[in-house]
């Protein structure tokens, strides 16, 4: 097989990552002419095209298996300037700003409980870059190689990749406690969702109506939404008494137990299973990546197969979980 250059490989990931030719080249601090050098000498190695110059730039099918092999190189590389600085410490390591190591982690996740599972990781001088997505959608940064892992509510394993469940992560339906005895009194129910604006991630964000569906048994519904794309901004916008939204009760527990926020609905919730993927390589980083979540999930999801109790009063009847396929 064929060794490629790892500048031309690093080259190829850049323009992808960044966008764009320019912006690749400011930060491998070369010039664009050397940029498009570097990209047309690795696709004549390879013989065929790698990336689609459209608007946004794509990886071709090919591109796509060449960037997961550039992130490869980067781990192995990172695993490498870790044990060397073990053997060596007084060793500053040659690794390179631009090398970041990607993972793809669903917004909720990441403003819960991932974010504190990698402050270890980031002290110790891990280049982490993190990738937001909706949960059912951070898979497609791994199957195209642009991560090399991922949280994910889908639970069947990627070709060449190995998978472990984390938990659940129970959601519940909020609202400004002013607004919920304005709007709604009694609560949520089935006669009043479609009534009530409903606060959304974006418009890939299906819990709103996971819930509605889920809770009231009904098999088809349209909701008012509106669309903050932040864990946070959403939050806060339930708290200016912008409408309605499903959000994590990890996220609202305090604002629950103060009253700020109402629980519309404490008889329901909707449990949406998590997992964790990984390319199936032999990496101490990557083992202590996936250790790092999976101790963080053990400690703030419900474990996997299992559901935690419904905050607040109401019926115990489990709630079925939210897969996607």
């Amino acid at each position: 097989m064929s060794t490629f250059d790892p500048d031309a490989l690093e080259c190829l990931a850049a323009i992808i990552e960044e966008g764009g030719f320019e912006r690749a080249a400011q930060r491998l601090s070369i010039t664009q002419s050397a940029v498009s050098q570097r990209l047309r000498a690795l696709e004549a190695q390879v013989g065929t095209v790698l990336i689609v110059r459209s608007r946004p730039l794509k990886p071709t099918p090919a591109g796509q298996l060449m960037l997961k092999h550039a992130k490869m190189m980067r781990l192995l590389r990172a695993d490498l300037e870790k044990d060397l600085k073990e053997l060596a410490p007084s060793s500053t390591g040659g690794g390179r700003d631009e090398e970041r190591i990607s993972v793809a982690i669903n917004a909720d996740s990441i403003a819960t409980w991932a974010l504190p599972a990698l402050d270890g990781l980031a002290q110790q001088g891990l280049p982490i870059e993190i990738i937001t997505d909706d949960q059912e959608f951070t898979h497609e940064w791994l199957r195209e190689g642009q991560v090399l892992g991922c949280v994910t509510s889908l639970g069947q394993a990627l070709r060449g990749c190995k998978m472990e469940a984390l938990g659940s992560m129970d959601y519940v339906a909020v609202a400004q406690a002013r607004f919920a005895e304005t709007h709604c009194p009694k609560g949520l129910n089935a006669h009043n969702f479609h009534k009530l604006p409903f606060v959304a991630f974006n418009r890939k964000d299906n819990l709103q109506h996971g819930f509605v569906t889920q809770s009231f048994n009904l098999p088809r519904v349209g909701l008012k939404q509106l669309f903050v794309p932040s864990s946070e901004g959403q939050v806060r916008a339930v708290q200016a008494g912008w409408g309605v939204a499903v959000l994590p009760e990890l996220r609202v527990r305090e604002l629950l137990a103060s009253g700020e926020l109402v629980n519309l609905a404490p008889r329901h919730r909707l449990s949406v299973a998590l997992y964790w993927h990984c390319w199936n390589l032999s990496s101490d980083l990557l083992d202590s990546l996936s250790m790092a979540l999976r101790e963080a999930a053990a400690s703030n999801l419900a474990p996997p197969g299992q559901q935690k109790a419904p905050p607040g009063r109401g019926s115990k009847r489990p709630a079925k979980a939210l897969t996607s396929a």
